[in-house]
């Protein structure tokens, strides 16, 4: 029988599928729960050893003896503290050791309650991943405790895919202690690391995977993945569209709609330069530590070759997807602005150009619109620096940067144009409707009184002051025509200086566009 606390199980469930076979245990009440599971497994060999600091050595030589990770536990309080000489000795032999403290539950620590000093953390440099494990409460409401459960799966994983050196994770519960009541360990997914450079071997490994699966997936993140979000919204619940296997190359995305969709797929394989663990759809099992773009290239040309009758289905559907975005009519509108500017790039063969969008509303248009590379400072999602960012980019480039950005996002950053290095080649569309438009398209918001003054910060400034005051040649649009004559200006003007074309809109008609663009009139066919 094992602990009756959840977070414990995770982690030896875990201990034992990455393949964790020996742990040296100290004695202590608060440990103890932990210690029981580790005893009552039988995949693993306990070593009982009183002093903390001879523990972590003990650990240290079953490692040299083994190269396998190994356990020490340790009970709360100074206990942990003792073991830093050896972590520090593991730290320079990139030894794997597996530092497990018990611990009170967080909002005792610092009372004066015994034992109760900060734990995470506490060995510092010397370990190469730290984490410390949610307190899984079973008054917790089913989506919350999923989302717990999920998360303290994912940080046992991930200190546990470390490979060279030591880690610590810190496993905090209150009392009772000794309830021992489970009678088997959770089956808890696993996530594999596979090697750092994309060999032939990982490559056709990860290819086989995704071309023996029924329905694979390969989605591109940061930040485009153009009308992917539309085609979600379309598939609805339709299981034929769900993916079982997903391979992600990194990156964000925007949509959380997409986001959602994902999460049912049966697992997702990461592929980043950092071997880092991004789990967004919650599903992750294998970490690829390479560039994407690599293995991306190869899955396509192996479609080229050998057709994957699911991703054809989903290539009709996002064809069919953007065939409806390029024949909606807006009403004049944000909207209708984006539609019209990358219409016009694609027409006027600006193939040479690069293009930066700005958080929020831009970047979403540009997912519906547009059918080239995007920039967009989507690691973070703040509204600071997008303008900054391009004119940056415009600085040691003689190709024509584009920047769409809204008006807040703009005001926000104007000194990006305070600066005389900028040229001719920096242009901007700026959108400006008098707020931060999204906040009118955020269900219930509308019932709150704060919303137009105080949450989406309404105001009546425009940026023609400023491009006087910087030098930057100015265009305003009012109306449809208007819109259409000062894109042609901006994309076609020859000037030494910087140009920006403002569109200034109404916040409820850009709503209403984006409403009707997604209402099931229009994407059902």
């Amino acid at each position: 029988m094992y602990s009756n606390k959840e977070n414990i199980n995770i982690l030896t469930a875990l201990l034992v599928k990455h393949g964790v076979r020996h742990a040296v245990v100290c004695p202590g009440s608060r440990n103890a729960p932990i210690v029981h599971n580790l005893n009552e497994c039988p995949d693993i060999e306990c070593f009982p050893v009183t002093d903390e600091r001879s523990a972590a050595f003990y650990a240290l030589g079953i490692w040299q003896a083994t190269g396998n990770a190994v356990v020490v536990c340790v009970t709360s309080g100074t206990a942990l503290l003792n073991v830093a000489p050896a972590v520090a000795e593991a730290f320079y032999q990139q030894a794997r050791l597996v530092v497990i403290s018990a611990d009170r539950p967080p909002q005792w620590i610092d009372q004066l309650d015994g034992q109760t000093l900060p734990q995470p953390d506490a060995l510092g440099r010397f370990v190469r991943r730290s984490v410390s494990l949610p307190v899984l409460s079973p008054s917790t409401d089913d989506d919350e405790r999923a989302e717990q459960r999920w998360y303290c799966n994912r940080l046992v994983n991930e200190a546990l895919m470390e490979r060279h050196g030591p880690v610590h994770i810190n496993v905090p519960y209150g009392e009772p202690l000794f309830d021992f009541t489970v009678t088997s360990l959770p089956d808890e997914r696993m996530i594999e690391w596979l090697p750092a450079d994309i060999s032939p071997t990982v490559l056709s490994h990860v290819t086989r995977m995704f071309m023996l699966s029924e329905r694979p997936m390969l989605v591109s993140g940061q930040p485009m993945n153009p009308n992917l979000d539309e085609a979600v919204a379309l598939v609805a619940d339709d299981e034929r569209y769900v993916p079982d296997f997903v391979l992600y190359i990194g990156g964000s995305i925007v949509s959380k709609r997409v986001k959602r969709f994902l999460r049912k797929a049966r697992q997702t394989w990461v592929v980043n330069a950092s071997g880092e663990v991004n789990d967004t759809f919650m599903n992750l099992t294998h970490v690829v530590q390479g560039d994407g773009k690599v293995v991306a290239d190869h899955i396509r040309f192996m479609m080229e070759t050998e057709p994957h009758p699911f991703v054809q289905l989903w290539d009709e559907l996002l064809e069919r997807v953007r065939r409806k975005a390029d024949t909606f009519v807006p009403a004049f509108s944000q909207m209708a602005a984006v539609q019209l500017f990358e219409r016009s790039v694609a027409e006027g063969g600006l193939s040479e150009a690069v293009f930066h969008y700005a958080n929020s509303m831009p970047i979403r248009l540009a997912n519906i619109f547009a059918r080239h590379q995007v920039f967009c400072n989507r690691g973070v999602n703040g509204i600071e620096g997008s303008l900054s960012t391009a004119a940056g980019f415009s600085c040691v480039t003689d190709d024509k940067v584009f920047c769409v950005i809204g008006d807040l996002s703009f005001f926000y950053d104007q000194n990006a144009l305070w600066n005389q290095n900028l040229r001719g080649n920096l242009r901007i569309m700026m959108l400006n409707n008098g707020r931060g438009g999204i906040f009118n398209m955020l269900k219930g918001l509308e019932k709150s009184a704060a919303r137009d003054r105080l949450v989406s910060a309404g105001h009546t400034t425009t940026a023609e002051g400023i491009c006087l005051q910087n030098g930057v040649g100015y265009l305003k649009a009012e109306d449809a025509e208007q819109m259409r004559q000062g894109i042609d200006w901006l994309l076609k003007t020859k000037s030494e200086h910087p140009m920006l074309l403002e569109v200034l809109t109404d916040a409820d008609a850009d709503c209403r566009a984006m409403s009707d663009y997604y209402s099931s009139g229009f994407l059902n066919t």
